[in-house]
């Protein structure tokens, strides 16, 4: 005879009659309401009268998220027929609508109450281009555009532009060593040299051990030029190891390629436009020849400090447009109102979007985020039919597809400016975000589950995941992720982030990258049925944990 869970409680409350006569003990139901089980005893003889057990209800609802239900989603999902599902384009118009059609057919209600369908949260991103004709002259030579300069992200040069660029060095302020000392760049254009002082071996000179420091990063370097106010930068390599042509041939098919950007809604952009020139572009600006510019690398080099130049920098007349359309895109949204606590809201995210077709290959995405959608949508309607069976959450829940993850979180971005509901009254995000595969780390090991941030902002919620993991997962639940010196940041790289910086507490899970991340080999045939299922059954039972107990969760943490 099986031994359901009902039968097992029944059992073990038997064998403990005497001390619930003597209401010693206290039974707990699912979501935290305890109760003393009291009796009277009339005499030695009389059988001890006991309270019945109630039964855990999210473990028959869990048994809904199953391997079966998420292949069916992520099958869909995941097909050719989605086109990759890129933000904007038909396949992600189509899987936001898939996403809306489940949660209405699960009975879970549109909350959105502008635009078309109450499922869907409407938006528009800008797809952005190069425009013909980008031009570079420095006295009377011209450069051409992705063989001599291209340009990343923004451009203040829609006509031509006269431009004498400051020459900073490496870009570089720490103590000891400032490239900006004595400079206000505001408003100024930069000319910024890649890498950093380096001695034998090419070791980096600033850096305790010889290991590259922050400052070989270009990303580094602009965050700095943004702080200072400048108006673009235009990076240049004079290490003679550096193959210019060979980076501008690699890059040039992504650089012409469209890109999709969030709307400013009037705010300043988030870092400096940038733009890479060659050596001869920069050679030229600065007036000098390669000889003179090893010379003066050599004296940073020696000194470890940066050298003054004598170096007059030249104007150079600069065109080069940016081409802004706008683009549609969406959210797909399923309420479950709660019952007596039903304004604390529990958001459950996903990411539908994925990289598209690119030359000529479908990148279906099936892990990345196709399962954590198939996952989201298989809870929504486990909770949904709770609710319809008389199970329903005391706090209400808010599934959230979003779109534009892989172009920077803009779908979680215009949710956490434009909330549905109020972000004081969101309690927390579960978001889930590639749970269908095995990373290296793990091959050959029990079964696991990255978690990341669950105690950045709440210590409580990491407590509450670890019981549930207990009770009913026992998962390897692996933290790594949360070191703040971790150079992956993926605290900061998916949906839960959006919510985190507005002190939202989140907990983020993953099972790290593979071999297919990014790659149209994502496919569905290689997605591990059993541990996605499991993870999301995690998910689910801390969801229904913190929907239906009596205490909120309290912002008590601020950690990195």
């Amino acid at each position: 005879m099986k031994q359901t869970p009902l039968l097992l409680a029944f059992l073990a409350l038997a064998s403990a009659a005497p001390a619930y006569a003597q209401g010693k003990v206290k039974v707990k139901t699912k979501g935290g309401v305890t109760a003393p089980a009291k009796t009277k005893i009339k005499d030695d003889k009389a059988a001890p009268a006991t309270q019945p057990v109630a039964e855990d209800w999210s473990v028959k609802y869990a048994d809904l998220v199953n391997a079966e239900r998420l292949r069916k989603h992520l099958g869909v999902l995941a097909s050719d027929e989605y086109e990759g599902r890129e933000t904007g384009m038909k396949g992600q118009h189509m899987a936001a609508a898939y996403v809306a059609e489940q949660f209405k057919n699960a009975g879970l209600t549109g909350p959105v109450t502008t635009g078309t369908d109450p499922y869907l949260q409407q938006f528009n991103v800008e797809q952005v281009s190069w425009a013909d004709g980008a031009s570079l002259k420095v006295g009377k030579t011209s450069y051409a555009w992705l063989t001599d300069f291209y340009g990343t992200g923004d451009s203040p040069f829609a006509t031509e532009t006269t431009v004498t660029p400051v020459f900073v060095g490496y870009g570089i302020e720490q103590p000891g060593y400032s490239d900006y000392a004595g400079l206000d760049v505001a408003g100024k254009d930069l000319l910024i040299m890649q890498g950093e002082p380096t001695g034998d071996g090419g070791k980096a000179l600033l850096s305790a051990d010889g290991s590259p420091s922050k400052w070989g990063n270009d990303r580094t370097k602009v965050q700095l030029a943004t702080q200072k106010g400048a108006r673009s930068v235009f990076f240049v390599s004079f290490n003679p190891t550096s193959n210019f042509a060979k980076q501008t041939a690699r890059l040039a098919p992504y650089i012409s390629r469209p890109s999709v950007a969030m709307m400013s809604e009037g705010q300043k952009p988030s870092r400096v436009p940038t733009f890479a020139i060659s050596p001869a572009v920069g050679l030229a600006l600065l007036g000098t020849k390669d000889a003179a510019m090893q010379t003066y690398l050599a004296k940073i080099n020696s000194t470890k400090q940066p050298v003054k130049s004598d170096f007059k920098v030249k104007p150079m007349q600069i065109k080069a447009e940016r081409k802004r359309t706008p683009l549609g895109t969406e959210n797909a949204l399923g309420f479950i109102e709660g019952t007596d606590k039903k304004e604390d809201i529990i958001v459950i995210s996903a990411h539908h979007d994925h990289l598209g077709i690119q030359d000529g290959k479908v990148f279906n995405g099936a892990d990345d985020d196709g399962s954590g959608t198939s996952a989201i949508v298989s809870m929504a309607e486990a909770f949904a039919q709770a609710k319809k069976e008389g199970h329903g959450p005391r706090r209400s829940l808010l599934f959230l597809s979003v779109t534009g993850e892989e172009k920077g979180l803009f779908g979680s971005e215009y949710y956490s400016k434009h909330p549905i509901f109020p972000l004081a009254q969101t309690e927390a995000d579960l978001n889930v975000d590639m749970i269908g595969r095995t990373d290296v780390e793990h091959e050959g090991k029990p079964d696991y589950v990255y978690v990341i941030g669950s105690d950045k902002l709440a210590s409580e919620l990491k407590v509450i995941l670890e019981a549930e993991n207990k009770q009913y997962s026992n998962l390897d639940l692996d933290y790594r992720f949360d070191d703040p010196a971790d150079p992956n940041r993926f605290y900061y790289r998916s949906d839960h982030y959006n919510f985190a910086v507005n002190k939202v507490p989140v907990a983020f899970f993953f099972n790290g990258v593979h071999a297919d991340y990014h790659k149209e080999t994502d496919e569905i045939s290689k997605i591990e049925f059993p541990k996605m299922e499991k993870r999301a059954k995690l998910v689910f039972h801390l969801a229904w944990e913190l929907a239906n107990r009596d205490g909120r969760i309290v912002v008590d943490s601020n950690k990195p």
